[in-house]
């Protein structure tokens, strides 16, 4: 399959800036990269996005979702994720499928079971990495990127 355009983050390039401050902001709060790349390719999977599915499973961002990301669609029976992992793998979902979801998206007890794990900064950075991983996988299902090419 052959993209319809280059991604249009890479035809702006202020978009790639803008992302890279993004991606140093939430490194920046000592949550666990493990962490951001579970909830990456959990959202991935959700938004069928092959090309950022590929990314987290065998891109260059792999190695940081570590041994469990052959778990990852099936986190909630997969022994290896610990209470934490499990809460941000649920936002991701909850995120992800606003539109599923009745008005309360993220529910209280959800955010209680979060605030439990981390911090204001650690929520905020969660927060926006699972925004910018679905806009990420609208970017890509609206031009077509293939897998192995995005960001490579």
């Amino acid at each position: 399959m052959q993209a319809r355009m280059k991604n249009p983050a890479t035809v702006l390039p202020e978009v790639a800036t803008g992302v890279k401050h993004l991606v140093k902001a939430a490194n920046s709060t000592g949550l666990p990269g493990t962490t951001l790349e579970l909830v990456h390719l959990r959202a991935s999977q959700i938004n069928g996005c092959s090309a950022c599915v590929w990314m987290a499973s065998q891109g260059k961002n792999a190695a940081a979702g570590g041994e469990k990301l052959w778990a990852v669609s099936a986190w909630r029976e997969a022994p290896c994720f610990d209470d934490a992992e499990r809460a941000a793998l649920s936002l991701a979902e909850h995120v992800t499928r606003l539109a599923d979801l009745n008005a309360d998206a993220v529910p209280d007890e959800l955010w209680a079971e979060l605030t439990k794990h981390y911090d204001e900064e650690q929520l905020a950075a969660l927060t926006l990495w699972i925004a910018t991983t679905n806009f990420f996988n609208r970017l890509n299902a609206t031009v077509k990127e293939p897998a192995g090419t995005v960001w490579s």
